[in-house]
């Protein structure tokens, strides 16, 4: 038996949906298990934050780098600009991310609308 044995429209949706709970919720309850039995300044759980953090800021940097669809048409110098000073008012607005966001979303947007700038 195979995965194209199934003729059925559903069968591909549920196919994604139990692989994909599999794969991933096995994981999850054992990260709450271990987790709780570890000390916040454990060096296991520092390890995990340092990998958390080193992943989330290599997916900005590709973002902002390497954008696809129509982040690709705002110029590189508006995009560095814009994560520069969100970043920036992040720290100084006593380091509320939305307000972070939202200006650099304002630049973002500003740069692909007036190109002169």
């Amino acid at each position: 038996m195979s995965y194209a044995a199934f003729d059925t429209w559903w069968w591909p949706y549920l196919f994604i949906a139990i692989a994909g709970w599999l794969g991933t919720d096995i994981w999850r309850w054992l990260g709450v298990l271990v987790g709780n039995r570890l000390s916040q300044d454990s060096a296991a759980l520092t390890w995990v934050r340092a990998v958390a953090t080193a992943l989330l800021a290599a997916v900005i940097a590709k973002l902002i780098l390497y954008p696809t669809g129509e982040l690709r048409t705002v110029p590189v110098e508006v995009r560095l600009f814009a994560v520069s000073v969100g970043f920036a008012v992040f720290l100084i607005g006593g380091k509320r991310i939305w307000l972070g966001i939202a200006v650099a979303l304002m630049l973002l947007l500003a740069g692909q609308l007036l190109p002169g700038l």
